[in-house]
């Protein structure tokens, strides 16, 4: 299987502040032109508030934008990560739609998030982390207001005491099973991605390639092979299995801004990401499948 070769570099797996990245739209499309990026996708977190309010100015930046959303479902009672691309653009009323009501629940988790967090003893409000929060308010924005009241020395220990999952707070809300998920971004016009396939921790090769198998049947489309969370090897097994199942790659740095420092724009951590805009192209042509 031949390497990439390109000078001509994209990322497509980014977040605003319109979820849990730092950086407001159209200053990561600032960013993305600053770095020399082809093509930008935007995948928020339930949400297409950032596509929306960055697509002007990337039309005025002459920057590819690429609209998408990171969904996060449940399957088997694991959380998995879904990326969908809406490559002709916008996608319609119905999955927005959809959104509307995972936002709702995602408030409703809030609510009772709070009221654990004060159970332990925790001086914190709901108010304090809308600030941070802004239009979606997520446990990365409850972790932030931890770390600067002091209960957390840093982000990752807030979640690991407090708000992960199996920590002391933790408060599950309802989440869309992943083969829905799936069967939304496709019946909307998108393409489902498996993200971060890594983060399933499969516990053999021969496990993780039956549920990747089992994806493909259920309506997956690609996997996301470059990512700041995957080594060369990781690299080499999921292109292998893109091949092997017919799947579309992609990839991307997770960028988030100051939520997660150590990952770049474009380049990921330490330099680990590099995509080509070849993967776009190829992207558009299993789209028009």
């Amino acid at each position: 299987m031949r390497n990439w070769v390109s000078s001509r570099l994209i990322d497509l797996h980014t977040h605003t502040n319109e979820s849990d990245g730092t950086l407001e739209p159209v200053e990561l499309i600032r960013e993305a032109t600053r770095v020399g990026l082809e093509a930008l996708g935007i995948t928020d977190h339930d949400t297409f508030a950032g596509y929306d309010k960055a697509l002007p100015a990337a039309r005025s930046a002459g920057l590819e934008l690429v609209c998408g959303i990171e969904l996060s479902t449940k399957d088997d009672g694991q959380t998995v990560h879904l990326l969908g691309y809406f490559l002709s653009g916008s996608p319609g009323a119905i999955i927005r739609e959809r959104m509307a009501e995972i936002q709702q629940s995602r408030r409703d988790r809030n609510d009772r998030l709070v009221a654990r967090l004060n159970g332990l003893g925790l001086d914190i409000t709901l108010d304090e982390v809308r600030a941070v929060g802004r239009g979606m308010t997520g446990r990365p924005h409850f972790a932030r207001v931890l770390v600067r009241k002091g209960y957390a020395a840093t982000i990752q220990e807030a979640f690991e005491r407090y708000i992960g999952e199996g920590a002391s707070a933790f408060v599950e809300r309802d989440s869309i099973t992943l083969y829905d998920a799936i069967q939304l971004v496709a019946g909307s016009g998108g393409l489902p991605v498996l993200a971060h396939p890594i983060r399933l921790r499969s516990r053999d090769t021969e496990e993780e390639d039956a549920r990747i198998a089992r994806l493909k049947t259920a309506g997956l489309a690609g996997i996301e092979v470059y990512h700041s969370d995957h080594s060369p090897p990781d690299v080499v097994r999921y292109r292998i299995l893109a091949s092997k199942y017919g799947l579309a790659i992609t990839g991307g740095s997770d960028f988030h801004g100051d939520t997660k420092p150590n990952v770049l724009l474009g380049t990921g951590r330490s330099g680990n990401v590099s995509v080509p805009i070849e993967v776009l192209s190829r992207l558009r042509a299993q789209a028009a499948i």
